[in-house]
Parts: structure tokens; C-alpha cells; sequence
């Protein structure tokens, strides 16, 4: 799987809820351009969440693909991220994009990238981006450890130790909860 800078994006499912959170900061090069960039949608009325790392121009198209894809196949989360996914692998102009994905409902939860992929991540844990690594190592000890804590909760605190770690993440934290 492709890896991406520039940002950090977290879900977790955790007691029925599933939260998703991502940092504000947009890179150029070395430095930032922009620091409450708004990287979680909600869509369908509310009832999936998008988040993104990569290109912000990039992920806006694919999400409107993700929204178009939905509605073809009737809501279905799952069978949409898979159709993207194959259309974002094989498309000439769509396989040029650089972004990755976290989707979610109450139900599931994905990571959809432009390899093909089409994730379930274990642990009810998804994490994408440059501080990817950190935000899912604290996620993953929190759900562990702290199972007293609530999914927006978590994904907080996760954001917020990568934040202090990963230079392409910063603390404007936007999360979003089904």
C-alpha cells in the first residue's frame, strides 16, 4: 500500500460507535500551507463518513466517485469502495490521483486505496497518512487498556499523540461520529 504524507486520519469502532477524526494540516513540500483543513465528510445524509490523506484535489474527486458509487449500487458501503477501488485502479485518469481513504458506517469500516485495496482493518482500527502509525498504536493500546474511554475519545487522544510526534500532523483535530 501506497504511502501518504501530509496528514493523519483515525476511525474506530469501539462499544457501537464509530468515530473519525483527522488533524487540519496541509503541506507543501516542508511546509504548511494551510492548518484547519477539513479532511472528514459526512455523507449520504450523515450516514458514512469519508476521511482522506493526500492530495486535497485528489480526494475531493474520489470522494465524489465514493457518493456516485453509493447511490449506484443502493447504499452499499462495501460494494461501492470495491467498485471505486477497481475504477480508481484501472481508470487512466482516476489511477493518476493520490489519495487514500477511510470510510465508514455504524456497521463497518474500510481503508480504500488506489492500489486496488479494499481493507477491513483488524481491531476495528483504521489509520492512514504520514502519522498513521502513531495514531493507530495509541488507538490500538487505548480500545486495550482504556475500553472505558468512548470511540470520539479515543480517536482524539490518538490524533492528538501523533500530532505530537509526526510533523505533517498538527492538533486542529476535526472528528465526526456515527
Amino acid at each position: 500500500m501506497e504511502k501518504i504524507k501530509s496528514t493523519t486520519v483515525l476511525g474506530i469502532l469501539h462499544n457501537g460507535k464509530i468515530a473519525l477524526g483527522a488533524d487540519g494540516q496541509a503541506t507543501m513540500g516542508n511546509t504548511v500551507a494551510k492548518s484547519n483543513v477539513k479532511k472528514i465528510r459526512r455523507l449520504v445524509g450523515g450516514k458514512i463518513l469519508a476521511g482522506f490523506a493526500g492530495s486535497t484535489a485528489d480526494a475531493f474527486t474520489l470522494i465524489e466517485k465514493f457518493e456516485e458509487k453509493i447511490n449506484s449500487y443502493g447504499g452499499n458501503m462495501k460494494r461501492a469502495a470495491i467498485e471505486l477501488a477497481k475504477d480508481w485502479r484501472t481508470d487512466r485518469y482516476l489511477r493518476r490521483l493520490e489519495a487514500m481513504m477511510i470510510v465508514a458506517n455504524a456497521e463497518e469500516m474500510l481503508i480504500i486505496s488506489g492500489t486496488g485495496d479494499v481493507l477491513e482493518p483488524d481491531n476495528n482500527v483504521a489509520a492512514i497518512g504520514s502519522g498513521s502509525m502513531y495514531a493507530q498504536s495509541a488507538a490500538l493500546a487505548l480500545k486495550k487498556h482504556a475500553t472505558h474511554l468512548t470511540a470520539e475519545e479515543m480517536v482524539k487522544e490518538g490524533l492528538t499523540i501523533a500530532a505530537d510526534i509526526c510533523i505533517y500532523t498538527n492538533h486542529n483535530l476535526v472528528i465526526e461520529t456515527i
